[in-house]
């Protein structure tokens, strides 16, 4: 005799497929967000602390103005191109080869000014760049 046990089928969900697609969901979200970066915080540049170091080597020093004119070893450069300013560079070197080029930038010089200063400077071929900043108090 055979009996057979009616028991009704247990139900079973498969949440394999869903987890599949929350995590791709997730995946494409987190690659197609774009992040806004605001900083929040006011700096004012520049202050340092360290050691003035002495060195033997000619100096130039590179002055730079808030409104972006230049200065080099006292004189004015006419404009603020910066081949002009890399004919003063090799005025102010010299027989010097690889003199020190120190850069002393207001702090509310723009960024660009202080790019072009050191773009000038590397395309005289001098490498040897600092800047010049004030110890904090």
């Amino acid at each position: 005799m055979n009996f057979r046990h009616n028991k009704p089928e247990e139900l079973d969900v498969n949440v394999t497929p869903l987890i599949d697609v929350v995590f791709l969901l997730l995946i494409f979200f987190m690659v197609s967000t774009t992040f806004d970066r605001q900083s929040e915080l006011n700096i004012e540049l520049p202050e340092a602390s360290g050691e003035i170091s002495e060195s033997e080597k000619v100096e130039i020093e590179v002055f730079i103005a808030s409104t972006g004119n230049f200065t080099v070893n006292g004189n004015e450069v006419i404009n603020t191109q910066i081949d002009t300013l890399m004919r003063s560079l090799r005025e102010a070197a010299g027989d010097e080869n690889d003199p020190r080029v120190i850069i002393a930038a207001d702090k509310n010089a723009t960024h660009q000014t202080v790019m072009t200063a050191m773009d000038a400077a590397r395309q005289v071929g001098f490498i040897h760049i600092t800047f010049a900043a004030v110890k904090p108090e």
